[in-house]
């Protein structure tokens, strides 16, 4: 699998979640304050579970990304990457009617982190497939290595 994971999707999908923690974190402990207290209360609550809940889904996907860096910079072996401790984290789901009635910036980040979530549970998903290699991607892994 490694070879079909190239450092450059890893490097881009590890960035893509850092900014995506960045932007969390600072709407959901700063900036959302006044739309957290505009909220009825019990709404208020789904606000709260659902930063944590973005914020789980964060931490598994940049915790797989930082084992698949492991593996490409030889710190840890394919096979010790693949055990159960080291795959992506279960992720709590986000209910779609809590999160419609979320102010929007909200809606936007449980939505984005629960979109890198799934493709990055798709590629984790990959790497228990056996199968070969396509020549196209040998090729592609060789002249990522080279640079």
């Amino acid at each position: 699998m490694q070879s079909r994971l190239t450092t450059r999707l890893v490097d881009s999908l590890y960035v893509e979640a850092m900014v995506l923690a960045d932007e969390a974190r600072a709407y959901f402990d700063d900036h959302g304050r006044s739309d957290r207290e505009a909220l009825d209360p019990i709404i208020r609550v789904s606000f709260s579970c659902e930063s944590l809940k973005v914020t789980t889904r964060l931490m598994h996907v940049v915790a797989w990304l930082l084992t698949r860096r492991a593996v490409e910079a030889g710190e840890i072996d394919a096979l010790e990457a693949r055990a159960l401790s080291r795959r992506l984290g279960i992720a709590p789901v986000s209910e779609p009617a809590a999160v419609e009635q979320l102010p929007a910036l909200a809606r936007s980040l449980v939505d984005a982190s629960a979109d890198l979530y799934a493709r990055v549970a798709r590629l984790d998903q990959e790497i228990d497939r056996d199968g070969p290699v396509s020549p196209a991607r040998s090729l592609l892994a060789r002249l990522e290595r080279s640079l």
